[in-house]
């Protein structure tokens, strides 16, 4: 069989994959890269928000769908900015752990917090640990990040009353604290004043 023949085979192969494949995750993105398949989502629901903890997985899966766990292979991910120039430099470089999620185990995953809006790249590099398991790769997957969810108007209605409140009760504290306080500064006072007209009265008597 010629060079394109097999070409052929192999595509076609892959192509039967993705297609039994594509049903269950036709709301991931999958890419292929060397004799591996990925299958990337960022979470929640592929929207993550600036400022808020989002979670990068990818499911690494070879033809005929055997799943390669993270104990295979050494992985290491990046985060850059977009537009992404040759010789940039991530501006996140997030651990990989092992993660279970839906019906796959033990895949690469990351927990990534992206610093403002905007678009970013993901890029995954993994290495296998035993030579010749699968060829050493790089998967890289755009997403692009949202703005964080506010308080809604009625919401921050509500904490400008309670913060008044607080304001109007600390207020009212300080008054009574005030009040309270009045008379036990005139009681020494008074006292004083007593003790002093006493001295000025013996003294009057005696000059007499």
């Amino acid at each position: 069989m010629g060079k394109s023949g097999e070409i052929t085979i192999f595509s076609v192969s892959w192509l039967m994959f993705l297609c039994l494949f594509s049903t269950s995750v036709s709301a991931h993105k999958v890419e292929i890269s060397g004799d591996v398949a990925g299958t990337w989502h960022v979470e929640p629901n592929h929207n993550p928000k600036a400022g808020e903890t989002s979670r990068a997985w990818v499911a690494l899966t070879r033809k005929g769908g055997t799943l390669v766990p993270l104990q295979q292979a050494n992985c290491q991910m990046a985060v850059y900015s977009q537009p992404r120039k040759q010789g940039d430099f991530p501006i996140l470089q997030p651990p990989v752990k092992a993660i279970n999620v839906e019906k796959y185990e033990n895949i690469p995953g990351a927990d990534i917090v992206f610093p403002n809006t905007g678009i970013y790249q993901l890029e995954l590099s993994c290495k296998p640990k035993t030579e010749a398991s699968f060829q050493a790769f790089q998967m890289k997957y755009d997403v692009t990040v949202a703005t964080a969810a506010t308080k809604p108007p009625q919401q921050l209605a509500q904490s400008k009353d309670n913060k008044d409140n607080n304001n109007k009760d600390n207020s009212k504290t300080n008054t009574d604290e005030q009040q309270m306080n009045a008379p036990l500064i005139a009681i020494p006072a008074i006292l004083g004043l007593g003790t002093l007209g006493i001295l000025l009265l013996r003294g009057l008597q005696r000059k007499t």
